[in-house]
């Protein structure tokens, strides 16, 4: 059953650059919310773990508020449905926040291409960014222009020795891929993070992510 939830005035209490998670209960389901958030840039996710489904994703640039967040998104899974752009986040509820600690690569990264290919221009409005913040990790594929939404999927992650390894917790495109293991090879190359392995689906890649600054 499809479940469709709204945050539109769920309200929160966080600061700066955290990632927090949260659980509502909606008809006899346990719906999981997780926020990460940056300096300048906030992500919400809704899923389920049992059994496995994507709910939604939505985030953007955000302006600190007195006691709100305002967040103008980039993406919105749901937009079919809601038709939202901008959402308003008030800071009086507590989150419960993430217990890992901040490790390599944090930050927002851009997809650039992929090795022994012409590179990608990272500032046309179809793009594919991984936000990566104190052990979790998000990509999402979306056009800031048509706001179009080609999937997402995240979980948690460790780099250990050059190795980066994803635990996924949840996959719009596919729910059977929730509880995979992916272990790559990474290493950086000033703003550039080469980034080796297999896909979900067993291909092999060499993707190549850069910095977002802006």
């Amino acid at each position: 059953m499809k479940i469709t939830f709204y945050l539109t005035l769920l309200s929160c209490s966080f600061s700066l650059a955290q990632v927090f998670n949260f659980q509502t209960e909606k008809e006899g389901k346990t719906i999981k919310h997780r926020v990460m958030i940056d300096d300048d840039y906030l992500v919400e996710t809704l899923y389920l773990t049992n059994p496995a489904e994507f709910i939604l994703t939505r985030g953007g640039f955000y302006t600190n508020k007195v006691n709100t967040y305002e967040i103008s998104l980039e993406f919105n899974s749901n937009f079919e449905n809601d038709g939202l752009k901008k959402i308003f986040i008030d800071r009086d509820r507590s989150w419960i926040k993430s217990a890992k600690k901040p490790i390599d690569l944090n930050g927002k990264w851009l997809m650039a291409g992929r090795e022994g290919q012409r590179r990608r221009d990272t500032s046309k409005p179809r793009k594919t960014m991984k936000f990566l913040k104190d052990g979790h990790f998000q990509w999402i594929a979306f056009n800031t222009e048509t706001f179009e939404f080609f999937g997402s999927g995240g979980g948690f992650y460790t780099t250990e020795k050059g190795i980066y390894t994803e635990n996924i917790e949840f996959f719009s495109r596919n729910n059977k891929s929730v509880g995979r293991v992916l272990p790559f090879q990474y290493n950086i190359e000033g703003s550039d993070w080469h980034h080796k392995g297999k896909s979900s689906k067993g291909n092999p890649i060499h993707e190549i992510w850069t910095q977002r600054l802006k």
